[in-house]
């Protein structure tokens, strides 16, 4: 699958003190990009999920000073960038016996004599305040 394999510590401070607080994740992110392109002689390059959050992780204002990647480049040229060990996605499915069974469960009454309305208790009545009654 990868033709090219390699981790690196990529120093991202040196980089992001050079612009306004504000711009900080971004210019990580730019500074991360031209350190990957460099080291591994690609312009084609992708920044994972992963990594992505760790850069943006504590805002705009705040990235990490260097971070641990690993950089996988393919046959044609393009490089995946991502954390080392990153977390597995959980993959969610529907099983329908299951949906089967949650729909059995659920009975709708046949004849309107099993329907119970529930009434709303009534409001208690105004009192009459005593500028009220003084005026009568």
């Amino acid at each position: 699958m990868a033709e090219l394999e390699r981790t690196y510590n990529v120093p991202l401070r040196k980089e992001f003190l050079k612009v306004s607080r504000y711009r900080r994740a971004a210019k990580a992110t730019k500074a991360l990009r031209q350190f990957i392109s460099k080291h591994m002689k690609s312009d084609n390059v992708n920044i994972g999920k992963y990594l992505n959050q760790l850069i943006w992780k504590d805002g705009i204002k705040s990235p990490p000073h260097h971070v641990e990647v690993i950089a996988k480049k393919d046959k044609d040229g393009k490089v995946m960038v991502e954390i080392p060990n990153p977390p597995k996605e959980i993959v969610k499915t529907k099983v329908k016996d299951k949906l089967v069974k949650k729909e059995e469960e659920i009975s709708i009454p046949d004849s309107k004599e099993e329907v119970v309305k529930e009434e709303k208790p009534k409001a208690p009545a105004k009192k009459e305040s005593k500028t009220d009654s003084k005026n009568e």
